[in-house]
């Protein structure tokens, strides 16, 4: 796996920028989660919400197709 690091580093040994390219994958990693766990909790509230979505949205509807 170091290997693979150090290609995208650019080197073929112990270097600096290793840690870098780790650092950023975390971070994306870590970016990522959050915001899966964040769409999960979006999806949940619509979830709950659905029949008062869904009715408001038609209201709506029937409300901008008035004359």
């Amino acid at each position: 796996m170091l290997a693979g690091v150090d290609k995208l580093a650019g080197h073929h040994h112990d270097t600096p920028n290793r840690s870098k390219i780790i650092r950023a994958a975390i971070a994306e990693y870590l970016a990522r989660v959050e915001r899966e766990a964040e769409e999960e909790r979006e999806r949940e509230i619509f979830r709950r919400h659905r029949a008062t979505l869904r009715q408001q949205a038609a209201a709506l509807v029937k409300e901008q197709a008035r004359p």
